[in-house]
């Protein structure tokens, strides 16, 4: 098959970067999730906590240093620029990138194809519950928290919803399958996609 890269949105709880693993393995490409914010934090030298709370949040002042005396900038912008550069960058080798707005920042790529993970929220609180070790409320709310911290973020940077229909060539019921047989469903949509051309 010709290059390709797959962006895999998804609900919390819905298997995503464990179906993403899977495909990745079985693709022979390379895998990305949460080291995204570890290659940004190397970019712009910025201590790994402090990304990971612009990351989650619309605004985090940050200080720099000039002449005139500390200054500050919004580091929130800072790490979206940053992760829009990483982006492009990994996605000139086959791969699949699990989440991070990647299906925007490669929107109109002839060589993307752009799948959300979904599931019943019954199958997602049962999911947290033995992941996690909690309770149904406890997984949940951690559920709730999740949902609303990416809804906002996604929101932020696209302007648009996640999980959106006219963003995705392909939205998928991992519960339906289970994710093993999800993965194996969207390996052959892959290679029906990109087989022939």
């Amino acid at each position: 098959m010709r290059h390709f890269v797959i962006t895999l949105g998804c609900e919390y709880g819905a298997g995503g970067p464990e179906i993403g693993r899977m495909l990745a393995k079985s693709l022979g490409i390379e895998y990305y999730d949460r080291d995204l914010v570890d290659k940004v934090v190397e970019k712009i030298g910025v201590d790994k906590i402090l990304v990971a709370q612009a990351d989650n949040k619309n605004f985090v002042p940050f200080g720099i240093e000039t002449s005139l005396g500390t200054r500050y900038a919004n580091l929130s912008n800072k790490v979206i620029y940053t992760q829009f550069e990483v982006i492009h960058k990994m996605a000139r080798s086959s791969c699949i990138i699990i989440g991070r707005c990647s299906d925007y920042i490669l929107k109109g790529e002839p060589d993307a194809i752009n799948v959300f993970v979904y599931a019943p929220k019954e199958a997602r609180v049962e999911h947290i519950m033995e992941t996690m070790n909690v309770s149904q409320r406890h997984a949940t709310e951690v559920i709730r928290q999740a949902d609303t911290m990416l809804h906002r973020r996604y929101k932020y940077i696209t302007g648009t919803y996640r999980g959106d229909r006219h963003n995705r060539h392909l939205l998928v019921d991992s519960s339906a399958l289970g994710w093993e047989q999800t993965a194996k469903f969207i390996q052959s949509f892959v290679e029906m996609r990109f087989e022939n051309s």
